[in-house]
């Protein structure tokens, strides 16, 4: 039997992750189903660790913390779908995006992606998209806690 340490709380309107003692996961999980206002609960355990955001990605700037509340930060998207794709299918039923970071390697079978949109309510819109399937598998969309900033370019070797 596997450790149970941390659990997903999802909300109509937000994913508000929680860290819990074994114990308190084990009875927040019974907690499904429960209704809060008029929606149930739901209670999942979390598939990924939850650990701090790197200090030096956090907004720097009012500016910044106004640019996370218009990002979401997406994750569990097929390799085999394009930025582009992202972009559409988050523009289709959300909003304009302004900005998209689409992340993978080799080494993890999926990628990740920060959308930042021209308008914050199309990212409290892009919060309900969590179990909506682009490509083959469902993506996981939560809030971002850290802005999309532009990339520096490399300077080029002579």
């Amino acid at each position: 039997m596997s450790r149970l340490s941390s659990i997903n709380l999802e909300f109509k309107w937000s994913i508000p992750f929680l860290a819990l003692f074994v114990e308190g996961a084990r009875a927040a999980l019974s907690l499904a189903g429960t209704m809060l206002g008029y929606y149930p609960v739901r209670v999942l355990p979390s598939k990924t660790a939850i650990l701090p955001v790197n200090p030096t990605f956090l907004p720097r700037s009012e500016d910044e913390r106004e640019m996370c509340a218009r990002t979401i930060y997406c994750t569990n998207i097929d390799k085999k779908v394009s930025q582009v794709e992202v972009r559409m299918f988050f523009e289709s039923l959300c909003g304009e995006v302004s900005r998209l970071r689409l992340l993978g390697d080799h080494v993890h079978s999926t990628r990740i992606a920060f959308v930042e949109f021209v308008m914050a309510e199309s990212a409290i819109l892009a919060l309900n998209c969590s179990g909506a399937i682009v490509g083959s598998l469902p993506i996981r969309v939560s809030p971002s806690k850290t802005p999309v900033r532009p990339r520096i370019p490399h300077p080029t070797m002579h």
